[in-house]
């Protein structure tokens, strides 16, 4: 995160050892690491997984990340462990083409779709659940109250507000946001807790739990992180 100028920070119960150990699982148990894309707060640790585990990206966003158009927002390191998953024999890097199916299934009742809006590569992670589909969207959405419930100075109903941060146009940021809203039950932003939603509304909170209990929009305690308020890196 230096090489942006930010600070990354973890609680030491929440890195990734940690969670693993916590659910009685290791490195080695992992079958698929799926990426909604390849920013430096959400890949960079694929190196430490063994060959046996497939990591799975969108073929766009691998041509994306090599491109030099975002920079440091893609670190050699990341990118270079990646390139050299593309040539080993053991199936270690599994690309997919979105922009030209509706999805692909990694497992059952596990599906990818394209999301766009982010970085010309990001996906959308489609889950079947008891309650409906979760749509883990990685960072096509920031901040649920004001991309969403109160969109920053949005007039139009059921218009959502950009962050910024995006690799292409507003109008396409704004389209990957609807599409992942009206893409289940359920949307789950990276940098925010995840909400409930019905016909592109948010309906209600959940903290850590999917399927779990639904707070009302008002009675929840506020945003994990904010875009619009500070570069926050997510612990």
């Amino acid at each position: 995160m230096g090489n942006l100028g930010m600070k990354g920070w973890w609680r030491e119960d929440k890195g990734m050892e940690a969670q693993f150990e916590a659910h009685g699982l290791t490195m080695e148990d992992v079958g698929y690491v799926l990426h909604t894309h390849l920013h430096i707060d959400h890949a960079g640790y694929d190196a430490h997984f063994p060959a046996s585990t497939t990591v799975v990206i969108n073929r766009r966003e691998l041509e994306y990340s090599a491109s030099g158009l975002m920079g440091e927002q893609y670190p050699a390191p990341y990118i270079k462990h990646l390139i050299d998953r593309l040539h080993d024999e053991s199936g270690a890097l599994r690309l997919l083409d979105l922009e030209l199916v509706d999805d692909e299934e990694i497992i059952p009742g596990v599906r990818c779709q394209a999301a766009g809006g982010h970085t010309e590569g990001s996906m959308n992670i489609l889950v079947e659940t008891d309650e409906g589909v979760a749509c883990i969207c990685g960072d096509v959405i920031y901040d649920i109250v004001n991309q969403l419930i109160n969109p920053h100075l949005q007039v139009m109903e059921l218009d959502p507000a950009v962050t910024g941060n995006h690799a292409g146009s507003k109008r396409g940021e704004k389209a990957a946001i609807r599409k992942a809203v009206n893409s289940g039950r359920f949307v789950l932003p990276v940098h925010d807790r995840p909400a409930m939603v019905e016909a592109g509304r948010v309906v209600g909170r959940l903290f850590d739990s999917v399927p779990g209990p639904v707070l009302p929009n008002d009675e929840f305690p506020g945003p994990l992180t904010s875009a619009f308020e500070r570069p926050v890196a997510a612990p």
